[in-house]
């Protein structure tokens, strides 16, 4: 039997990982509001008028947003594999992510393609079961893997993160034993020489400056969220690694902070910094993943200090148990909220705050008085039949 790291499965949960977690996932409520506003980004539903504001101020958030989420989820997932074995986690994984991915790909992710036709062009008069029709005529393409159908106007959207989680989790489960193993032996070494905390940085830099940055994935190459995911499986709950995560917080936090201010010249510059291939372009992006490593390993060791073990607030469990449903929800929601008050003659502010505003509404609401409440709709979002619900464990 391999070794494994000093966590016990009796683990009394991250309080402070939860939080990120809701956190994330209910930020990309504002986040995506807020792309409506922008000059830069291809959102579905655009204001004609924009601020490069929205530009700096989400860069802010996807140099360390997603990649703590996908760190929580590597953590939510050691923990399930020690309660069920690889098999069994395959198989809740392929139920809880596999079918809400299936079912909101086919319900869900065709609103917004629609609303995209219909806000840039008032004359497109399609129906949406016509352009349902039309969404679904696909073809493979394995070389764009993990999404491997293609279609003109197919797409899984936001669900990228379930199609990245869900490959990420079922290339993990043959492995899990000798990668539990392998940490067990770098957490003795961590314990020794907490800077080998920084060794990820090497493969962020190189594989987004070299693979290329993607910003269907905000931001972020695909590949580097895996990075993320094996140090949440393998060491995040580690006693030593977050003894050594607490005493790296400050410096690598103010570390984070350079790099990330060090990316301004190359994306502020370049036409294209998330593709091209000249030298300040490679530096931008190579820079921007070690600035995204420093970031998330400061937010960790910051957030973990000793307190009080408490349950936690009827309010944070209930939105704990709701996390994969929002997420699955919001962006149609929100992409439809924008449709109707973009057309409005009001400030930028008065029509982002309605867009926020009204989708977490809507979310909550769908959530609250139809998916909670069957069986069915639960299953089909991903929840269990009981009371809990983490979208990572």
């Amino acid at each position: 039997m391999c070794a494994q790291t000093q966590a016990p499965p009796t683990a009394p949960r991250r309080s402070e990982l939860d939080a990120l977690r809701v956190l994330v996932v209910l930020g990309l409520v504002f986040f995506h509001s807020a792309l409506v506003f922008s000059p830069d980004d291809d959102f579905y539903v655009k204001n004609a008028d924009t601020t490069v504001a929205v530009t700096v101020l989400a860069g802010l958030a996807v140099v360390w947003a997603m990649p703590m989420l996908f760190l929580v989820a590597g953590l939510g997932s050691r923990h399930s594999i020690r309660r069920r074995g690889p098999g069994r986690f395959t198989r809740e994984r392929l139920l809880r992510l596999g079918v809400p991915l299936v079912f909101a790909t086919l319900v869900l992710c065709p609103l917004p393609q629609w609303l995209r036709l219909r806000a840039a062009d008032p004359g497109y008069d399609e129906s949406y079961g016509r352009f349902w029709l039309r969404f679904l005529t696909v073809r493979p393409d394995p070389a764009d893997f993990p999404f491997v159908l293609e279609g003109e106007h197919f797409e899984t959207g936001h669900l990228w993160f379930v199609v990245l989680l869900l490959t990420f989790s079922l290339l993990l489960a043959p492995v899990a034993a000798p990668l539990a193993g392998w940490a067990e032996r770098m957490g003795r070494a961590v314990e020794r020489r907490p800077a080998l905390l920084l060794l990820p940085v090497l493969p962020l830099a190189v594989i987004n400056a070299f693979l290329g940055m993607e910003e269907g994935f905000a931001g972020w190459n695909r590949w580097a969220y895996l990075v993320f995911f094996l140090f949440g499986y393998a060491l995040a709950d580690d006693g030593r690694v977050r003894v050594a995560l607490r005493r790296l917080a400050v410096p690598v936090g103010v570390a984070g902070l350079v790099l990330f201010a060090g990316t301004a010249p190359g994306f502020l510059s370049l036409d294209d910094p998330f593709t091209e291939v000249s030298p300040l372009a490679l530096v931008t992006r190579a820079v921007f993943g070690a600035a995204g490593w420093c970031w998330v390993v400061a937010i960790l060791g910051l957030l973990d200090r000793p307190r009080e073990i408490r349950a936690p607030s009827r309010v944070m469990v209930y939105l704990g148990i709701a996390a994969l449903p929002v997420y699955v929800l919001h962006q149609p929601v929100v992409v439809a909220v924008a449709y109707g008050a973009v057309g409005w003659s009001a400030p930028i502010v008065v029509k982002y705050a309605v867009i926020v505003t009204g989708s977490l509404v809507v979310i909550l609401g769908l959530y609250e008085c139809l998916v909670r409440r069957t069986r069915l709709t639960r299953f089909l979002f991903g929840m269990r039949p009981g009371p809990a619900n983490p979208i990572s464990s």
